[in-house]
């Protein structure tokens, strides 16, 4: 095997990044939306059961810690998906129209209704990542632009993304936002773009773990997996809300 070959090799492709973005965000969901509902459950009504509360809240705790793994992944996803994409265009309609097609499972889920404004799904915050890099380089295209110009732009652009994660109440709000932001802004430099998304997810200590698979990101695409990974997301959403109304425990507060 020649050494061309073999450094392609080297690394973890973008395809294994989702995957472990999907399995690490679906422990997060069942932790929050089942056992959270059986810890709920717990402590309203007393219910006897095979684990005693205490054990149960340490495994949910530690399953929610192993779910912060998943978004870093995904933000950086999304930065390499805007990068080489052929349409902007098409990537944001996706991404809104799965945003609008998730939001019925996951309130169902985690709200238990089947429409509830007050939060939103995480594919609304990414939507809004993806206008940011939009914006940013809408303004970096602008090469007759002074400096003075657009530093100004780059900083409107990025405080409208966040005031808009804020008030839409999007999963992550405007930390996601910045997230996005600082990974696109270091793209070019790697370590410098590790560095930035540590410092982003500092306030959220087990996210930081994320950036351990990203540093070995070997640039490739790997399976032609696209819209599994969409339809994944409300899927799996709807799937857990049916297991909780099964188990007779949808009518408690995740």
């Amino acid at each position: 095997m020649t050494e061309s070959l073999q450094k392609k090799k080297i690394g973890i492709s973008g395809s294994t990044l989702k995957m472990i973005a999907v399995i690490t965000m679906l422990i997060d969901h069942v932790a929050a939306g089942v056992l959270g509902r059986y810890l709920t459950m717990y402590a309203l009504d007393s219910t006897p059961g095979a684990i005693d509360y205490n054990t149960l809240w340490t495994i949910y705790e530690v399953m929610r810690g192993i779910g912060r793994v998943a978004f870093p992944i995904y933000c950086f996803l999304l930065v390499e998906g805007f990068s080489h994409t052929k349409s902007v265009e098409k990537y944001s309609l996706r991404l809104l129209l799965f945003a609008f097609v998730s939001e019925v499972p996951f309130d169902l889920l985690f709200n238990g209704k089947v429409v509830d404004l007050s939060y939103q799904n995480v594919f609304f915050t990414l939507w809004i990542g993806l206008l940011v890099m939009w914006g940013f380089q809408w303004v970096e295209l602008r090469q007759n632009w002074h400096v003075a110009l657009k530093v100004p732009a780059y900083l409107l652009i990025f405080l409208a993304g966040m005031v808009l994660a804020d008030f839409l109440a999007t999963d992550y709000s405007y930390y996601g936002v910045f997230a996005v932001a600082m990974l696109y802004v270091f793209r070019k430099w790697k370590v410098t773009q590790i560095v930035a998304g540590v410092v982003s997810f500092l306030w959220e200590i087990w996210a930081v773990f994320a950036f351990i698979p990203l540093g070995f990101y070997n640039g490739k695409r790997g399976w032609n997996m696209k819209y599994f990974f969409y339809l994944f997301y409300p899927v799996h959403l709807l799937i857990l809300y049916l297991l909780c109304v099964l188990l007779g425990i949808s009518g408690y507060a995740c």
